[in-house]
């Protein structure tokens, strides 16, 4: 007899969606180059579903140098041509540069701040946020946490990251625990995360 896993009806019955949903969505992430990823793939979700982005994350990791912001930064022209006849992302001009700009501005915020993962989990106070939503309709779009991110993430030089998109990113590397109360991944997410 198979047991029935109640989890978020967001990702409905795609097994790539939902594999996503159980092993990444809302697991705390304090990897510098992942949340780089991340939200740089956030960026590009801008207008599309994430399932779309989801289905290209390997062709965009290919893309751009496994998405290592050091080799990034370095881009130039014919870095974004040869991107831009990339049919396995999303070719869109102003995301591309966008990516280009936000790597320097991320190496900036290291060289400032410290660790990228540091400065961004300051915005919820270096702890995950539980929330308790019973259903998917009471999960908000942006918060003051993510208003601030996206305030201060822009006065930094990045583009692409608007209250909404950086919410989203919350949400994903568990900087808030936004599975529903009866979502099988709810429960674990509460506990404490591992230290660094």
């Amino acid at each position: 007899m198979t047991k029935t896993i109640t989890r978020c009806t967001w990702p409905g019955d795609d097994p790539q969606y939902q594999a996503y949903h159980d092993d990444e969505w809302g697991v705390p992430e304090w990897d510098d180059q992942a949340l780089f990823e991340k939200l740089t793939l956030d960026g590009f979700q801008a207008g599309l579903a994430w399932i779309t982005i989801l289905r290209k994350r390997d062709n965009f990791r290919k893309a751009f140098g496994g998405f290592d912001p050091q080799v990034i930064a370095n881009y130039g022209k014919r870095d974004v041509n040869r991107l831009l006849k990339d049919a396995g992302i999303v070719r869109h001009r102003g995301k591309i540069e966008a990516t280009i700009g936000n790597a320097q501005a991320f190496l900036e915020i290291q060289n400032q701040e410290g660790p990228f993962s540091d400065y961004l989990w300051g915005f919820v106070g270096g702890q995950p946020r539980q929330n308790r939503w019973k259903k998917m309709s009471q999960l908000p779009a942006q918060t003051p946490e993510s208003q601030a991110m996206s305030k201060d993430l822009k006065a930094r030089g990045f583009k692409f990251c608007g209250p909404t998109i950086c919410y989203a990113f919350m949400q994903a590397v568990g900087m808030v625990n936004d599975h529903t109360t009866d979502c099988f991944r709810h429960a674990p997410l509460s506990k404490p995360p591992r230290s660094r």
